[in-house]
């Protein structure tokens, strides 16, 4: 369920109460009294999931202003009824609730220093994965690295046809990556200074190869991550599937800063590369699809 927040001007408060009351979904319609700087009515409602994108809609189209609107989804626990029967609310959480959704995705994009330094840290952790050829070490990045809400910011935004959203969203995720790499390659030049790495060391083998190289399996798992990276993030699970979306991106980041520490830059740079390019437009394809596809079965659903 949802609970609706809107501070209506004077001159339109019947008319958002009407509007408001005669939407199916929409219940405990509440006038809560007056603002003290501008005399706005504060008007709440509980909505259902399936009634928020339109009532938002139809709200803002009436002239309430969209900084003066706001929902909110929360949890409810209702008694039990007469016949024991438990009066629950039904469950939402997997509605695609657009207003929210498209929320969300701005509140995570913006370049800040704690963004930046997740993505060092994953370079980091990654970079000794890929010169130890250790895979616990490469999953151990993945798990740091937040590079997923961008990633689904970006295909929020292509979805809505928001570009402003989608540049932020890029400004925000490579500029992440480019952290990974350059991450990576410090570490790769402290190792040939200390001696742990020499240039010409191989770096190709084990887990760690197909970092390197396109192939099949790059598309299909990119294809796979995208998806259920852009299911995770509209459940609010993206902590727990963010992984899916970083074996696409932070060892491949990763293996490329090693290799140029290495000065393997066309076997090894210049491949990590293709495969970091490859797997960000099919992760971004993908996201964009899945969420296209829900909106679309959401519109035809309320139809």
């Amino acid at each position: 369920m949802f609970h609706l927040r809107a501070y209506v001007r004077p001159d339109l408060v019947d008319e958002v109460i009407g509007a408001l009351r005669d939407r199916d979904g929409v219940r405990h319609v509440v006038l809560s009294g007056m603002t003290a700087d501008t005399g706005a009515t504060l008007v709440t409602a509980e909505l259902e999931a399936e009634a928020a994108d339109d009532a938002v809609a139809d709200l803002t189209a009436r002239g309430v202003a969209a900084r003066d609107l706001s929902i909110a989804r929360v949890e409810v626990t209702r008694p039990l009824g007469p016949d024991g029967a438990a009066l629950q609310e039904a469950d939402t959480s997997d509605t695609l609730v657009w207003t929210e959704v498209t929320d969300e995705a701005i509140e995570n994009v913006g370049l800040r220093w704690s963004y930046l330094a997740y993505m060092a840290v994953a370079g980091v952790i990654a970079a000794f994965g890929v010169v130890e050829r250790s895979a616990i070490l490469i999953v151990g990045a993945m798990a740091v690295s937040p590079d997923l809400l961008p990633l689904t910011a970006a295909a929020v935004a292509l979805v809505g046809r928001r570009s402003r959203l989608f540049g932020r969203a890029l400004g925000t995720l490579l500029p992440g990556l480019a952290t990974g790499i350059v991450a990576a390659y410090l570490v790769t030049i402290s190792l040939r200074v200390t001696g742990v790495v020499a240039v010409g060391d191989d770096i190709r083998s084990g887990v760690v190869y197909s970092l390197a190289h396109v192939s099949v399996a790059t598309v299909g798992v990119a294809l796979a991550a995208g998806v259920a990276g852009m299911l995770s993030f509209e459940t609010r699970a993206s902590f727990a599937v963010g992984v899916a979306i970083s074996v696409t991106t932070v060892p491949a980041a990763a293996y490329m800063g090693v290799a140029a520490g290495l000065g393997e830059w066309w076997r090894g740079a210049l491949g990590a590369l293709a495969v970091l390019a490859v797997n960000l437009v099919i992760l971004l394809l993908a996201g964009t699809a899945t969420l296209a596809l829900q909106r679309a079965i959401e519109h035809r659903r309320h139809d």
